[in-house]
């Protein structure tokens, strides 16, 4: 019955089924040459068709300009305590020099220190956060009434 059932299924690919004496069909993949052929020329169209990185368009790697009155950022909480734990290790270990191994410490410190500790640096962010805050409104005020656009202006007559 079982051979019946195979010689009247078509495999895909040259698949053909073989008995073994435990009746556990097995299937052998038959490889020709025109299959391996195929793979390789369709490989090969496929690189072709794809852009090099010299062949790449530099449009597209371009930067925003960055407007220079536009007001920074300021550092979250993390960035102030490590301005305090910075100076404090490099007394308590001299001999440390590497930015890596300063910061490795400084975050294993910042994981085990409670929010009690942390709350110092939570303030002083929220202070020059609001203080930002206050400066992106200015900075959106005198942008959108075109303060910003005459002074750039100015700058290209003076080159």
């Amino acid at each position: 019955m079982a051979e019946r059932a195979s010689n009247s299924t078509s495999f895909v690919n040259g698949e053909t089924p073989t008995i073994t004496p435990n009746r556990k069909i097995t299937l052998r993949i038959k490889s020709s040459q025109n299959s391996t052929r195929k793979l390789r020329d369709e490989e090969d169209n496929a690189k072709e068709l794809r852009p090099s990185s010299s062949k790449r368009s530099k449009s597209s790697s371009k930067k925003k300009k960055i407007d220079p009155n536009k007001p920074k950022k300021p550092p979250t909480a993390f960035f102030f305590f490590l301005e305090d734990f910075r100076r404090g290790y490099q007394v308590e270990n001299p001999e440390i020099k590497s930015m890596r191994d300063i910061g490795k410490a400084c975050g294993e410190k910042w994981k085990i220190m409670t929010y009690e500790e942390k709350v110092k640096y939570y303030d002083i962010a929220t202070e020059k956060r609001a203080e930002f805050d206050r400066a992106m409104a200015e900075y959106i005020r005198r942008k959108e009434s075109g303060e910003f656009a005459e002074s750039e202006e100015s700058e290209f007559d003076l080159e």
